[in-house]
C-alpha cells in the first residue's frame, strides 16, 4: 500500500514535537539542566514561578525581566523596560495616588519597585540617603528623569536607621507632594526594599472602603517599646558605623499632654492629614518633641491619628489596615518561617516565602533583595503585571507586555 510524502511528512513532524514536549517535560523535571538555559522570556519564567509554588528549587543564572536604564534614551527605557504609560480606568483617573520613597541601596531593587507602582496620573517622591554612593544617587536621578510625574526630594537627609533622620526624610517628600499640582487622595510611603502584593485599581479600591480616613496601625505601647520615648536617644553619624544610642537622660512628657502610640512606621494618610501634619502646631511640636526619641516614625503619625477632631482621624482604631506583609523573627509561630534571610529580625523573602505573599491581603511586603533572591522579585513582578493588564480598561499597548 502506498502512503503519500504528505502523510510521511506529517507523521515525521508529528514525531518530531512529541519528542520535544517529552524532553522539555523531562528538562522541568531536572532543576539543574533547566536552569543552564537563561530565563529569557516572560512565558518560561511563569512556569519556572509555577513550579516555586509547588516546592521545586531554582537559582536563576540570571534575571528574566531585564531593564535598560544604562546607556538609554528616555523613550527606549521606558518601552524597552516595559513600563506602563496610560491611565487604565476611569475608577483610577479619578483616585490618583502619591507615594514617598525612601531609598539608600539596592538600585535594581528598587527600580523594580518604582517600575511596579508607577502609574502616568500618580506621583512620586524619591528621597535618597545623602549618605549614598554617587554612583546610585546619579542612577535614581537619570530614571527620575524619563518621567514627569516623580522626583527627588527637595531636600535629603542623612539617614540613620531607628532615627529621627527616617522620619525627617518621609516629612521632605510630603511637603514636596503637597506642593505638588497632582490632585491625590492618599499618599502612601514606601522604602527601597518593598514590593507591592495588588494592584494600583485593587489598592484604590481598599483604599477608598476606609472612606477618607487614615491608616496607621497601632496600639498603646508594649513594654519593651516604653524606653523608646521615656528616654533620650542620640543620632550618631561617622563614615563607617551610624546608628541610635541610648542615654540615661529622661524626656519631658509629651506635648499638649498627648497619649503617645506605638505602631506600624508604613501609613497610608489623606491629602487634609498630610497638610495638618505639615502645619499644625500640635503635629510640630510632637515633631519637635520627637526628635531624640527611638524611631520616631513608629510613634508620630499613629499618635497624631488617634487625636480626635483632626481630618481623617481614627480615635479608636487598633491594627486596622493590611498594608504590610512582613515576617518577625519572633513571629514564626504565625507565618511559618522565613524562606530567605533575617536582617534586623525581619525576613528578606526566599522563594519559599512566594506562597505566602500571594495569599497575603497586604497591599505591600517588606523586604526584597533583587541580587540575593531574583525570583522571589520577579514571579511577584510578573504576576503583578498580568493582573493589572487583565483589570485595564484601556487598549494595552504591546510594550506594557514583559
Amino acid at each position: 500500500m502506498m502512503v503519500s510524502w504528505k502523510h510521511c511528512l506529517f507523521s515525521v513532524s508529528l514525531i518530531i514535537a512529541l519528542i520535544f514536549v517529552f524532553v522539555y517535560n523531562n528538562v522541568l523535571r531536572e532543576d539543574k539542566r533547566f536552569l543552564r538555559a537563561s530565563l529569557s522570556n516572560a512565558s518560561l519564567l511563569a512556569e519556572v514561578c509555577h513550579q516555586i509554588l509547588k516546592g521545586k528549587i531554582f537559582y536563576p543564572p540570571e534575571n528574566a525581566l531585564k531593564t535598560t536604564v544604562s546607556g538609554s534614551t528616555c523613550h527606549d527605557y521606558v518601552a524597552q523596560s516595559h513600563y506602563i504609560t496610560e491611565t487604565l480606568s476611569e475608577e483610577e483617573a479619578g483616585f490618583p495616588l502619591a507615594y514617598t520613597m525612601t531609598i539608600h541601596k539596592d538600585f535594581g531593587t528598587f527600580e523594580r519597585l518604582f517600575r511596579a507602582v508607577y502609574m502616568p496620573q500618580n506621583v512620586y517622591c524619591v528621597h535618597v540617603d545623602d549618605k549614598a554612593t554617587d554612583t546610585f544617587k546619579n542612577a535614581v536621578k537619570q530614571l527620575l528623569s524619563c518621567f514627569p510625574n516623580a522626583f527627588l526630594a527637595s531636600k535629603m537627609e542623612p539617614v540613620v536607621y531607628g532615627g529621627f533622620s527616617r522620619l525627617q526624610a518621609d516629612l521632605n517628600c510630603l511637603k514636596d507632594l503637597v506642593a505638588s499640582k497632582v490632585p491625590w487622595r492618599y499618599v502612601i510611603n514606601t522604602c527601597g526594599q518593598d514590593f507591592p502584593l495588588k494592584t494600583n485599581q485593587e489598592i484604590i479600591q481598599y483604599l477608598k472602603g476606609f472612606k477618607g480616613k487614615n491608616i496607621t496601625p497601632g496600639v498603646l505601647p508594649p513594654d519593651h517599646a516604653i524606653g523608646r520615648t521615656k528616654y533620650v536617644h542620640q543620632e550618631l553619624l561617622n563614615q563607617k558605623n551610624s546608628y541610635v544610642a541610648k542615654t540615661a537622660k529622661l524626656k519631658p512628657p509629651p506635648p499638649h499632654n498627648m497619649t503617645i502610640y506605638f505602631g506600624t512606621a508604613y501609613v497610608a494618610l489623606t491629602r487634609e492629614f498630610a497638610n495638618f501634619v505639615l502645619q499644625d502646631q500640635h503635629a510640630l511640636d510632637l515633631l519637635s518633641w520627637s526628635k531624640d526619641t527611638y524611631s520616631p516614625d513608629e510613634h508620630f503619625w499613629v499618635t497624631l491619628n488617634r487625636i480626635p477632631g483632626v481630618p481623617g482621624s481614627m480615635p479608636n482604631a487598633s491594627w486596622t489596615g493590611n498594608l504590610r506583609a512582613i515576617k518577625w523573627i519572633d513571629m514564626e509561630d504565625k507565618h511559618g518561617g522565613c524562606h530567605g534571610r533575617y536582617v534586623h529580625g525581619i525576613c528578606i523573602y526566599g522563594n519559599g516565602d512566594l506562597k505566602w505573599l500571594i495569599n497575603s491581603p497586604s497591599l505591600f511586603a517588606n523586604k526584597f533583595e533583587l541580587t540575593t533572591y531574583p525570583l522571589t522579585v520577579e514571579c511577584l513582578e510578573l504576576r503583578l503585571r498580568e493582573r493589572t493588564l487583565n483589570q485595564s480598561e484601556t487598549v494595552i499597548q504591546p510594550s506594557w507586555y514583559f
